[in-house]
């Protein structure tokens, strides 16, 4: 039933990729706690790869959809891109924190999504994410509530094989 409505809400989110050209996506395989994705998007493949918090904590009343992703774009030549929705709107000006196994990765924030500030970033991100066992990360809401989010990466390794593999560069 979480696979279902994992596809269900990553349908919608798929949305928010772009414009109304946006194919639905396609699942590619569930992977551990991860899942892999393609798309079409005005005639371009879009692969991704994306899991939901295993542990969410926070003194919130209400809070959205959760999902760490990443996403190729070989149409436009980017890969790795991690992109994380907190369910919430981040504090204006704050950032995030993403750590893997005793790393730390800094993200800029803007409404509910945070990014890596870089490309060089995006790949040390992703390779943690496929070679580790535990992600969290931590970040404020527009209210001020501090949210810890940790992630399983199982499965992270072969749901990154599958998006490669699917969107070639």
């Amino acid at each position: 039933m979480r696979i279902v409505v994992t596809f269900l809400a990553l349908t919608g989110l798929c949305l928010c990729f772009g414009t109304a050209q946006a194919a639905e996506p396609k699942p590619l395989g569930v992977f551990g706690a991860w899942q892999a994705f393609v798309f079409y998007e005005n005639g371009d493949k879009v692969c991704y790869m994306a899991s939901q918090p295993t542990q969410a904590k926070g003194n919130y009343t209400k809070r959205g959809d959760i999902f760490a992703l990443v996403t190729h774009r070989p149409g436009e030549g980017t890969r790795n891109v991690f992109s994380y929705i907190t369910g919430y709107d981040y504090k204006s000006g704050s950032d995030a924190t993403v750590k893997i196994d005793g790393d730390s990765f800094l993200l800029f924030t803007q409404d509910d999504t945070a990014w890596a500030p870089d490309a060089e970033t995006d790949n040390k991100l992703t390779n943690h994410i496929r070679k580790g066992s535990k992600m969290v990360v931590t970040g404020t809401s527009s209210r001020g509530t501090l949210t810890t989010d940790t992630f399983s990466l199982r499965g992270s390794g072969a749901a990154y094989d599958a998006i490669s593999k699917e969107c070639k560069s």
